[in-house]
């Protein structure tokens, strides 16, 4: 199911796909620090960077991410979306996956992943998904763990410090960012819909990517 492919990157090209563009501007996009990584840069992730700035972070080449957004959406379209699982452990990934799952029809899952929840059936809450997509494999690890032993499928969004071996497609972006992660949720489930019919090229998602992001509380 990996699907390895090289792109230029928007920020070498300077254009948005016209796809993107009839909905936002490149520097609107950018600024939600999509394509900012880590200082880290494993192995595994090392083709999806574009560049290292001066101080260190590694730049995400975010044509592959756009470009790999649309492959998992073809992938997500093409299985039953009741039974496709969306989970985040983080804090931040509760809304863009929330709300992802509510326009899609797939399976939201968010904080902690409880033991036996794809490989123990006789688990009161087992869920038995055609596809697995989590916002960090690290993270989310719990889940990438039991999802593998089961053959089932695993979409991850990766930063640029990410393992990637038991992920079968990755979607290289910052995945860290409260703002990064709901455009690229944001982003998927646009995509999403445009596969399944539901949304023309040139038709606007409802929901912008503010109502993707987690908000911040008093207590963060």
């Amino acid at each position: 199911m990996s699907i390895e492919f090289e792109n230029d990157s928007i920020e070498d090209s300077g254009t948005l796909p016209d796809s993107i563009t009839q909905q936002m501007s490149e520097q609107t996009l950018l600024s939600t620090g999509i394509r900012v990584g880590t200082l880290v840069k494993t192995k595994s992730m090392a083709s999806f960077v574009s560049r290292t700035r001066q101080d260190g972070l590694h730049i995400i080449d975010v044509g592959q991410t756009l470009e790999r957004i649309e492959i998992a959406s073809k992938m997500i379209s093409n299985l039953d979306l009741n039974r496709v699982v969306v989970y985040s452990s983080r804090e931040y990934g509760k809304t863009p996956v929330t709300k992802f799952a509510e326009i899609t029809g797939t399976l939201p899952l968010t904080g902690r992943f409880m033991p036996g929840t794809f490989t123990n059936p006789l688990y009161p809450d087992h869920i038995d998904p055609e596809a697995v997509l989590v916002t960090d494999p690290a993270m989310d690890q719990q889940a990438v763990v039991e999802a593998t032993s089961v053959g089932i499928p695993v979409i991850a969004i990766c930063d640029t410090d990410n393992l990637t071996e038991n992920i079968d497609f990755v979607i290289p972006a910052n995945n860290r960012g409260r703002k990064a992660l709901a455009a690229v949720m944001w982003l998927l489930t646009r995509s999403v819909l445009q596969q399944l019919g539901k949304l023309s090229v040139n038709e606007s998602l409802s929901s912008s990517i503010e109502d993707f992001e987690t908000k911040l509380t008093d207590d963060d």
